[in-house]
């Protein structure tokens, strides 16, 4: 069993940034695959982007040059930095440990105009 914790979550203004972090308990956090996903009001859950044990990342297309997931497996703690945020980034993101039913509670991103 993992423990997934979100936290940095809030409310932005469009064009602005934030960092989203996930600490996972256990001691074998370094050779998950870590995921971001997220979910907006009346839509399905969807997938942000993935990062690999050795740092390989993925991204959707929405995302892709605004978004970059790390690692730090020192600190258990996966991270989502949010750059040149837009109003249909507003969800609540989760985490993820990939290929096993581990998600965290989420946390909320509200982007305003």
């Amino acid at each position: 069993q993992v423990q997934l914790v979100e936290s940095g979550g809030g409310l932005v203004q469009a064009g602005r940034s934030l960092r989203l972090s996930c600490v996972a308990s256990g001691s074998l956090f370094s050779i998950y695959v870590m995921v971001w996903y997220r979910q907006a009001p009346g839509k399905q859950r969807e997938l942000v982007g993935s990062i690999s044990s050795s740092g390989s990342t993925n991204y959707a297309d929405s995302v892709k040059g605004r978004f970059t997931i790390s690692r730090d497996n020192a600190k258990n703690t996966l991270y989502l930095q949010m750059n040149s945020l837009k109003l249909e980034d507003t969800a609540v993101y989760y985490c993820k440990v990939g290929g096993r039913d581990f998600w965290g509670q989420g946390t909320q991103v509200t982007v305003s105009s």
